[in-house]
């Protein structure tokens, strides 16, 4: 494997404190749930303190747009890291010594999204700071396999540590994860981005929600995975593990699902370093095809297992291929002192309908019953596919050399 982008001091240190971070981001789902379980046994408590840790995420996204486009990119992450490592030691602590309250770790998890939202949006947008413009496809991949890699691995890690030693520790770990991640971050040396005249924030939300609309064939795609994730990806995740439990066998059923999507991202990251196509969002949507409906399909069938993993584990590798290429390409077309403000507006679409999803796939599913919503699920993704393939924009975007300067 080429080291290609790994030459390049700036993104090497990018690379290794991203790469620790992902991994102790994939330990706080399994611990935090155990965590929340073990002090009352309640999953509406478990409800809350997750609620509490995406609300203020979606919440201040587009405000953490704003402060990665105004700030220098690399303090804004060492502010964010500095924050969460604070929360989560506080959290971990508290639950280790005994003395955690619901309430405290909701609060807690709410200040962490807060950080996070503030995170995202400079992360996404200082990778073209560190690494010369023909290696920032393979950055990107590069970026992408590490979390592709902590997604296979950091759910077992936390597993380990919830039987052995508690929670808490499981919390603690994350922590320090953000701790290295600040430290690797310190040592990075980027390239400034010269910015406008700060002007106050809604005007500067404005700009970038201009700046997002000028692009079809950014807020097109946009509002697909608004839909996708709403009205596609939320069944599968409230239904998939019911399916698993009724009639693939039980919970490591859905494991080893999840398994081979994560296993199909590394492949789909390993083929982006490569494979730069002529037309990559179109490239990217038609891949989806080839494994995406095929799950919901097998899922709603309950056919053999063996065929669902083959079906996940394509679909992992398309959904990462498009990963790759799509944020290559807003590095490349949008403005660098805009690229803060319009992740946001990307994060923000891609997440603003979810609870909804959430929230209606039980009671439809209810009513028509699981493998009905499945295969409605499977449809509806191949008419988004269409839909999306059906503007010409998207289709046929192709990459163009980023002009030299701001």
């Amino acid at each position: 494997m080429s080291v290609g982008a790994l030459r390049e001091g700036a993104f090497r240190q990018l690379f290794l404190g991203q790469a620790i971070s992902a991994l102790g981001d994939r330990l706080v789902p399994v611990a935090l749930a155990f965590a929340v379980l073990g002090l009352t046994g309640s999953v509406t408590d478990l409800g809350i303190v997750f609620a509490a840790q995406s609300i203020p995420l979606v919440g201040f996204v587009l405000l953490g747009g704003v402060w990665g486009d105004r700030l220098p990119r690399q303090r804004v992450m060492l502010a964010s890291d500095g924050v969460r490592a604070i929360a989560q030691g506080v959290s971990a602590i508290l639950l280790v010594t005994g003395r955690a309250q619901i309430w405290e770790i909701a609060g807690l998890q709410a200040i962490y999204g807060t950080a996070e939202a503030f995170f995202e949006p400079a992360a996404a947008s200082v990778v073209p700071q560190t690494v010369d413009p023909s290696n920032l496809q393979h950055a990107n991949a590069l970026l992408g396999l590490s979390r592709n890699l902590a997604a296979v691995l950091g759910p077992a890690l936390a597993g380990v540590l919830v039987a052995t030693i508690g929670a808490g520790w499981g919390l603690a770990a994350d922590a320090a994860t953000f701790v290295a991640s600040a430290a690797f971050l310190s040592l990075m040396h980027v390239t400034p981005v010269v910015v406008a005249a700060r002007t106050n924030t809604l005007t500067e939300l404005r700009a970038g929600w201009r700046a997002f609309r000028a692009h079809n064939w950014l807020w097109v795609t946009v509002l697909y995975f608004t839909l996708f994730v709403a009205f596609v990806f939320s069944p599968l995740e409230v239904l998939g593990p019911e399916v698993a439990l009724d009639w693939l066998g039980g919970p490591g059923a859905w494991a080893a699902i999840g398994t081979a999507l994560g296993l199909g991202a590394l492949v789909g990251g390993l083929v982006g370093m490569r494979w730069r196509p002529s037309h990559p969002l179109r490239v990217s949507f038609i891949s989806f095809l080839t494994g995406g409906p095929a799950l919901y399909g097998l899922l709603a069938c309950h056919a053999p297992l063996p065929l669902i993993l083959a079906a996940a584990l394509v679909d992992g590798a398309s959904g990462t291929l498009f990963t790759v290429y799509w944020i290559t390409a807003i590095q490349q077309e949008v403005a660098p002192a805009e690229q803060s403000r319009v992740n946001s507006w990307d994060y923000l679409g891609s997440l603003a309908l979810q609870p909804i999803g959430f929230a209606i796939t039980g009671p439809v599913a209810a009513v028509i019953g699981v493998s009905s919503t499945l295969y409605g699920a499977g449809a509806l993704f191949v008419v988004l596919l269409v839909g999306a393939l059906a503007v010409p924009s998207v289709r046929n975007f192709t990459f163009r050399p980023r002009p030299v300067g701001p």
